[in-house]
Parts: C-alpha cells; structure tokens; sequence
C-alpha cells in the first residue's frame, strides 16, 4: 500500500464536505468532484468503452460529481492528436451515451469538459494533418512549464475562424446536454485556445481581440453568451481558467484584484454559472495581503460559485519547476510548515470561499475516495503513482 498518511488529518471536520449542492437543475449529494484529467484512452476520438466503468467507479465511491477530459469541438484543428476526445460525430453518441448512464446509475453527476487544443496542435498532424494550428497570434510555445520565446507557428485566427469556433463550441455544448451530461464546462486554463486569447505572451493581436484583458477575454465571452443561447437556462455552465500554463507554470494572466474584475465579470455578465478554478497548490494565496487563493478571489470578485482544485491530499507533490519535469516527476515531501490541503479546503468551503473541492490525482489513485474521507480512514488513501496513468482503474 502507498498511503498518504503522514499528516495528522484527525480533525478535519469532514462533514461539510457531505453537504448537499445545487445549481440550477445540477443536484450533488456532497462538495467533492473528481475534475478533468486528460487520460488519452481515445482512439480517433472515439473514447474507450471502459471509461463508463471508469466514471462509475467514481460516483459509487462517493463523488457527487465527475467531469470527463477534454472533448474537443469540431473544427479541423481542435485535436491535439486523434487521441484527443470529440464531442461531435455520430460514432462517440453510444460511447457518452454509456458513460452518462453508468455514472447516474451510480449515483452520481457528470459534467463534459468542452476544448479547442489551439497552437498546441502540432503541425502536420492527424486527424486533417492539411489543417494549421488555430491561435490568436500562430504562436506557439513549448509545453514544460518553463516558457521561452514563442515561435510564429501559423497565421493568426481570422474572423472567419473565431467565428466557426464560437458556433462549434455552441454546437458541442448542445450535443453533450442531448447525451445526458448534466452540466458542461469549457476549458479556458492550462494554454488552450481560449486561454491563448487571454494570454499576452500568445496573444499580440491589435483588433478587438488583443490587447487590454477586456479585448483579450472577447473570445472567451462570445463562446460563453453563444453556449448560453444554446442551453436552457437552467442548465449549468462551468468555465476553467487558470494564471498558469502548460507552458509556463509560472505565467499570470492577473496581477491585482483590479485586473482579475476585468476578466471575470464579463465572463459572469455572459452567461458562466460557476468558476472552476485550476490551481497548482490551493493553499497558496493568489494576491499579497489576503489569504484568499484563487478560487476565494474569483468569488469574492464575480460573486458566482467556485471550484477549487490544486494538489489536493498529495503529501507528495512532484517537483515542477525544473527543465524537462513534468507532472509523473520524482516528488518531494510537502515542507512541514505547508498547511495540509484538505484542511485547509475544508475551511474554505466554511468561510463560504469556495462552494465544490476538486481531488485530482489522488481520484485516479482512489476511485472510492469520499467513502475513505467520509470514514475518516486516512491511512487507507493509496498516494498518486505515475503508473496509473496506464490503465483506467
């Protein structure tokens, strides 16, 4: 056994995160989400049938809400590589389909993460290898974390392809509520094409959509507003965004909370219901002088629901900040002083910071985590180990 149980969890009031939640038509039975972790068990597009047993493994242990990878739009570049996910194309409806009725049987709720992989695409390749990359500039940056000078990598997105993307998002939305997700989320974090727009070291347009945060977020708020339109009012839509890229973990898209008002409130104003907010470390305050982390800012700031997520019940945490490192590299213990993360999220679902807590790899690691939490058996969560990443368990 790999148990993570080093800290002294014992009196972590774990009730709270068994209270009941809801927006919208979305009811949780409990604050904990396993979020979207990119497992690439896809083969051109369609994913494998053993994601339906994957998800349900997750609500049977206690999840109230799963959400799936990446699913990218149709548009002729949104896949990275075929191993991506689609969300559109007959041949993935039985697969979803699937997927949606064995986490409800499970009892529990499943969101679809909705994408555009942007520049990340790299040249040449399938599916529609004839197709360019798609970002605001064409420019294109390493992933590793460590950015270095972006390289022009295609021509930028014209008009006329900012508009197909928009209506592809609309299009995805919509086809994912037909297949029985109960909720979907775009993907705005982490160097994707949303977030290219909103990023100035990938985004040096000098037309409505570049410049200031408010043209930068442009993009972002006409996918939004047209998702909305094809939604029902009630149903919910998430958004992830993120100050850090796969790029580089250090970038941030906001200095102050002046600059974060600029890229939340039209995204509120637009149509988004609640703000998943992807963080490396949640404990780690996002502005000085407040303990707030990201989350806590986004709700203080958009007064919408938050998300809050960042290496989570990891009392091994990988090294991230050296050349070639990676999310599977060696870890390192958490330094003494750190808060332990789930206290610390915990209290922020008290203070009212934070409304869902997302467990990210210690979910691959632990399908029945909620169950052990719920239990109080600390020593019986299995540690995040790279080799997980093999097979969906």
């Amino acid at each position: 056994m790999h148990a993570t149980a080093q800290i002294d969890r014992s009196d972590v009031p774990v009730d709270r995160l068994f209270d009941g939640w809801a927006i919208g038509s979305l009811r949780l039975a409990n604050r904990m989400v396993m979020p979207p972790m990119g497992r690439h068990f896809v083969e051109d597009g369609v994913p494998s049938a053993d994601y339906a047993d994957y998800f349900a493994r997750r609500a049977v242990g206690g999840f109230g809400l799963v959400m799936t990878e990446l699913c990218c739009i149709d548009h002729p570049s949104s896949q990275k590589t075929p191993g991506y996910a689609r969300m559109y194309g007959d041949d993935v409806r039985a697969p979803y389909r699937a997927i949606t009725a064995a986490v409800h049987a499970g009892g529990g709720r499943i969101v679809a993460q909705i994408a555009h992989c942007g520049v990340m695409r790299p040249l040449g390749t399938a599916p529609n290898p004839e197709a360019p990359p798609l970002g605001p500039s064409g420019l294109f940056l390493a992933l590793g974390g460590l950015a270095g000078e972006p390289v022009r990598y295609a021509e930028p997105a014209s008009t006329k392809d900012i508009e197909h993307v928009v209506r592809a998002f609309g299009d995805a939305v919509a086809f994912a509520r037909d297949l029985g997700f109960d909720g979907v989320e775009l993907h705005g974090a982490h160097g994707y094409l949303i977030d290219q727009f909103l990023w100035p070291r990938t985004n040096l347009r000098t037309d409505e959509y570049g410049g200031p945060m408010g043209n930068r977020v442009r993009l972002a708020v006409e996918v939004v507003r047209e998702c909305r339109r094809r939604l029902p009012a009630d149903y919910p839509l998430f958004f992830r965004w993120s100050q850090w890229k796969q790029q580089d973990y250090d970038a941030r898209l906001c200095e102050s909370p002046k600059e974060l008002e600029a890229l939340l409130l039209p995204l509120a104003d637009a149509g988004v219901d609640v703000f998943d907010c992807s963080t490396r470390r949640v404990w780690q305050a996002e502005f000085p002088g407040s303990h707030l982390n990201l989350a806590g800012w986004t709700k203080k700031i958009s007064g919408k629901p938050t998300v809050t997520v960042g290496s989570l019940l990891l009392d091994q945490i990988p090294l991230l900040d050296g050349p070639g490192a990676s999310p599977d590299s060696p870890a390192t213990p958490i330094a003494t002083d750190t808060p332990a993360s789930i206290s610390f999220a915990v209290a922020m679902l008290e203070r009212g910071e934070c409304d869902l807590i997302a467990f990210g790899r210690s979910s691959i690691a632990n399908p029945d985590l909620p169950a052990k939490i719920r239990g109080r058996h600390w020593a019986a969560i299995e540690s995040y180990r790279p080799e997980l990443l093999n097979t969906l368990v």
